[in-house]
């Protein structure tokens, strides 16, 4: 069920102003994302990029969380569905940092991290298809990561330590401040 109300501003000025159920299940349109920078030459030489501006990891990691149950679609990058990389690409950008559109490019990105010392923000990377890092996540804290999976699934929380997982992680990028960053 649905109201509307008009409210008279000024001379000659009406808004309208239309209220919905509270019950509606629909999702809110996407922010607007920043503009991501062009990916610097250094990425098509495969050389690492330095670290740039330093944000928050749980910042990273609650609007991470704020997207579990979003659908998986592939070359997703909305909250109409995510891919790994996509969904990745939109946590950071709405974090304020414009990071490439693909995880091998992704993966080129901040400094490297041990699996072992992972914090909150950290990109998490796997080789799910032979040959190269091809899937990434967003670490979230204990030994847990939020992720695109695949085309039968959703924005969801894995375990780094799972078999699946954990017999195919590759590594780890840091592009967040964390608190033993700044200690």
């Amino acid at each position: 069920m649905q109201s509307r109300a008009v409210v008279v501003v000024g001379v000659g000025v009406m808004i309208a102003v239309t209220s919905g159920c509270a019950s509606s299940r629909s999702r809110p349109a996407p922010f607007p994302l920043p503009p991501v920078a062009p990916a610097p030459a250094a990425i098509s030489e495969g050389l690492a990029i330095p670290m740039p501006e330093l944000r928050d990891g749980y910042a990273i990691a609650r609007t991470a969380l704020a997207l579990r149950g979003i659908p998986y679609r592939l070359g997703g990058t909305t909250p109409q569905g995510f891919d790994c990389s996509g969904l990745v690409q939109y946590v950071y950008a709405l974090n304020g940092l414009g990071l490439p559109r693909v995880v091998r490019d992704q993966y080129r990105y901040g400094a490297t991290v041990k699996l072992d010392q992972l914090e909150p923000g950290d990109l998490v990377f796997f080789e799910t298809q032979g040959g190269e890092v091809s899937h990434v996540g967003i670490a979230i804290g204990g030994d847990q990561f939020v992720h695109a999976p695949n085309s039968r699934g959703q924005v969801r929380i894995s375990l780094l330590t799972s078999g699946y997982w954990a017999d195919r992680a590759v590594g780890a990028r840091r592009l967040v401040a964390t608190p033993t960053d700044t200690q």
